[in-house]
């Protein structure tokens, strides 16, 4: 996979307005777009009983178009594949550790503070930033596994749901059939995301100006993801 050299530093200046922009929309969004249900879907989930394979499907589907903390994600997973093969592995291994961990999680009751999963989910976003722009081995003299480390982060954004579905009172009626709609929601919602987000990328990729503000785009998809850290930890450190 390519990357960008930090020596581009001097480039990202004229984009501080950018970034300025995009932390102010990113604090101003309500903590619901990240993981959480709207009150009208929260209610359906806690009265329903028995197998619902379509609400499901489509509140799922629902939950990761609007979850942003994804999409960031995946978009600098992205940002230097070309080849839909590559794509194509990349986001099976995502989709793989995501589907793992939203069923295991809710099935086997394991609880994690939303905070702390969501603010690892930020540093997901920070680290694949920083591996786009050459850090790792500029820093250390090594390069992480992409693969490994793909697998691995959408483990735990699947914990990220997770987290979030038990906080309602699901009924056991169905259950298990439920979960797997619901997650076949989030891949389709997921395949949708993407291919948005590749028809954009492939016009932008074609023009000049693509290697010119291609490290810009990562320094503000950093910034995000340290927003989002900043964000769930102020958040933990309140509740306690």
């Amino acid at each position: 996979m390519q990357s960008l050299s930090l020596r581009g530093y001097g480039a990202a200046r004229r984009p501080l307005l950018l970034l300025l922009a995009l932390a102010l929309m990113l604090v101003g969004m309500p903590e619901a777009l990240a993981h959480g249900v709207p009150e009208g879907d929260k209610g359906f989930i806690q009265e329903s009983t028995g197998v619902l394979f379509v609400p499901f499907m489509y509140m799922g589907a629902k939950h990761m178009i609007t979850g942003y903390d994804h999409l960031l994600f995946l978009f600098g997973v992205i940002f230097f594949l070309y080849r839909l093969k590559d794509v194509g592995l990349y986001v099976t291994l995502f989709a793989v550790g995501h589907s793992i961990t939203l069923l295991f999680g809710v099935l086997s009751s394991i609880s994690i503070s939303p905070y702390v999963i969501d603010a690892i989910i930020g540093f997901s976003v920070v680290y694949k930033a920083l591996d786009n722009l050459g850090a790792f081995q500029r820093w250390f003299g090594v390069q992480p596994d992409t693969r490994a480390a793909t697998l691995i982060f959408g483990l735990l954004h699947g914990f990220g749901l997770a987290t979030k579905i038990q906080e309602f009172e699901i009924s056991p009626d169905g259950l298990i059939v439920n979960l797997i709609a619901f997650n076949v929601g989030v891949e389709i919602g997921q395949l949708l995301a993407l291919g948005a987000i590749l028809i954009l990328m492939g016009y932008w990729r074609r023009t000049a100006s693509f290697w010119r503000h291609a490290y810009t785009a990562n320094v503000a998809m950093m910034s995000a993801g340290f927003l989002l850290m900043g964000y769930q930890l102020t958040g933990l450190i309140v509740s306690q």
